[in-house]
């Protein structure tokens, strides 16, 4: 009797030492995750660094590749330009249909790393075809020696694997944001605030996972040695998978929620077969579940919110509702995701101009750079190099706001500045990264040469350094730009949907970058009317392309006008916590 009493009370005081996550997430295994056991910083750390090292590999090929287009497969800088734009947008295209698989089907963990193989190879194709098939003679692609013309099947094959790349990397992304937050409990007071502070030390590790890119591997790089930079980028992503695999016992997981297609079409369906019914002021009397009954599947419960009504006749209770077994019933929660998704994207159509502005900095930039004076005695500066005081400037200014003027903003208001402010703050600093390029190009014009620059190494004797204000610009609305997206889709998007609010970030970069190829596309046809070489000619010295960074300045703020209407009429998702008792209206089948 004695050994029973002690057995029980021991059992007893083992089960109250284990502490669940309150937010549903379960182990490797399926069961409830255990909060000492699983994720936190230790797992949040391997996935910021596996992301510094997926990012580096990435950007290996991606922050020299309009040099490469030029040099090895013989672009001029229009074309090379627009096809950076369109491989960049294709790589955030594919962001989708990751968060898709990811959120319906194979859950973020899987999604990560099927996509992420999918890269290694991509990047191992890249480097063997380019070394065996492009690089010919040897030593070619730096500025002076150029590569010999390449047959139709070796530059498809190039392409296929740089897609797949695309492919890999696009992926991946938004699952690996959001898995990381994953790993903290949203619902426990102290983890909740490192969920919020990951998305920013996420941007950082992106960053600084670019920084080695942009500086040793494009170096060699912009030399001719092309091969050396894509075997380590392929080498880099190889860890980076081995890293993320390593982690594999100690993650927490969310459980899919199934096609969300099928919910939202019901929603429009149902809304539309009651287009007559009335609903009550207040929506008083619409059809919900109780709080436990999504908890229990891993969603929440979200509250009832006014606006676009029309939807809110899904879940109205009528007669035909009974007869038909509710094929034309819907609860408030899933008509209210519905809402949240549409409200969203006119704030996520504001984004774009931003990303138009940011993908300059990869392809524009770097032609600009390339065309100035980038020596220091004896050692020549690699134009894409110059993105290292981008990565610089998205450091410092992390620190600073997190740790300077967060705390004061506080100080005043409380609440200190919301997503959507700090997203507007990051649209200003990109215009005034605009007018900086536009004003380094007229002075580069100013001290340009005389003679024909298409095959000369510098085009103007203005040093590479002044364009170290337009760089550092850039970095510091990406801090306001991209974390405040991260945390706004990511807080905003129904719990089902959490990595398609991070796509929609990746997919506003897509459209930017598709946006970026039509606009210049555009103005080289118009400005090349006439004999006229166009905006961006292959000689610089003969264009204008000044004028095409003050075309975008002025682009964005008119976007920043339509922006600021959205932000200020948007409304917040409040969700339900699950309670004791809780009296809904509810419908006998």
């Amino acid at each position: 009797m004695v050994c029973d009493v002690f057995y029980q009370e021991k059992i007893r005081d083992e089960s109250e030492i284990i502490e669940y996550t309150l937010d549903g997430t379960v182990d490797v295994h399926g069961k409830p995750a255990v909060r000492a056991k699983t994720g936190r910083w230790g797992l949040g750390i391997l996935i910021l660094v596996n992301q510094g090292l997926a990012t580096l590999a990435f950007f290996g090929v991606g922050v020299n590749l309009v040099l490469f287009l030029t040099r090895v497969v013989g672009q001029s800088n229009a074309d090379a330009a627009n096809n950076v734009s369109k491989w960049t947008g294709t790589v955030y295209l594919f962001s989708l249909v990751g968060a898709f698989l990811s959120d319906s089907y194979w859950g973020r963990y899987k999604t990560c790393t099927i996509f992420q193989a999918i890269f290694v190879l991509g990047l191992a194709l890249l480097s063997l075809s380019s070394y065996l098939f492009l690089l010919k003679p040897n030593g070619c692609g730096d500025e002076l020696t150029p590569c010999t013309s390449h047959s139709g099947f070796h530059v498809a094959l190039f392409y296929i694997s740089l897609y797949m790349v695309a492919l890999g990397n696009g992926g991946y992304q938004p699952n690996i944001a959001t898995f990381g937050a994953d790993q903290f409990d949203g619902d426990d007071p102290k983890e909740s605030s490192s969920k919020i502070s990951f998305f920013s030390y996420f941007y950082l590790a992106f960053n600084l996972g670019s920084l080695f890119s942009n500086t040793i591997l494009a170096y060699y790089e912009n030399a001719g040695k092309w091969a050396i930079g894509f075997f380590a980028s392929a080498i880099t992503a190889l860890m980076a998978l081995a890293l993320f695999l390593g982690g594999t016992p100690r993650y927490r997981h969310y459980k899919s929620q199934g096609n969300p297609i099928s919910r939202f079409c019901k929603v429009f369906v149902a809304a539309i077969s009651k287009w007559k019914t009335h609903v009550q002021p207040e929506g008083e009397g619409l059809y919900e579940l109780d709080a436990k009954t999504y908890s229990t599947n891993g969603r929440r419960q979200i509250l009832h919110t006014h606006g676009l009504t029309m939807l809110d006749k899904a879940a109205v209770i009528t007669s035909e509702c009974v007869t038909s077994k509710e094929r034309n019933l819907c609860t408030v929660t899933q008509v209210e995701e519905v809402k949240c998704i549409l409200r969203l994207l006119p704030i996520w159509n504001c984004t774009i101009m931003y990303s138009v502005m940011f993908t300059q900095m990869a392809s524009l930039f770097v032609v600009q750079g390339a065309a100035m004076s980038a020596n220091i005695g004896s050692f020549h500066i690699p134009p894409a190099s110059m993105s290292v005081f981008d990565i610089l400037s998205v450091a410092s200014f992390i620190f600073i706001y997190r740790r300077i003027l967060n705390p004061l903003i506080i100080r005043v208001r409380k609440k200190g500045l919301s997503e959507l402010q700090r997203m507007g703050i990051g649209l200003i600093f990109g215009i005034l990264a605009m007018v900086a390029a536009g004003i380094v190009e007229v002075y580069r014009l100013k001290y340009a040469t005389t003679e024909d620059c298409n095959n000369c190494k510098e085009a103007s004797s203005l040093s590479i350094f002044w364009q170290i204000p337009q760089f550092m610009l850039i970095g510091a609305s990406e801090v306001f730009m991209y974390v405040g997206q991260l945390e706004f889709f990511n807080a905003q998007a129904p719990q089902g949907l959490k990595s398609f609010g991070s796509a929609l970030c990746m997919l506003s970069m897509s459209f930017g970058n598709y946006m970026s190829s039509i606009i210049v596309t555009i103005l080289m046809k118009i400005t090349t009317r006439g004999g006229m070489p166009g905006w961006i000619p292959q000689d610089l010295n003969k264009g204008h392309l000044e004028r095409f960074f003050f075309l975008l300045a002025a682009l964005a703020t008119l976007d920043f006008m339509a922006y600021l209407y959205y932000a200020n009429s948007y409304k917040y998702v409040q969700s339900e916590q699950p309670k004791e008792e809780t009296h809904v209206p509810e419908i006998n089948v």
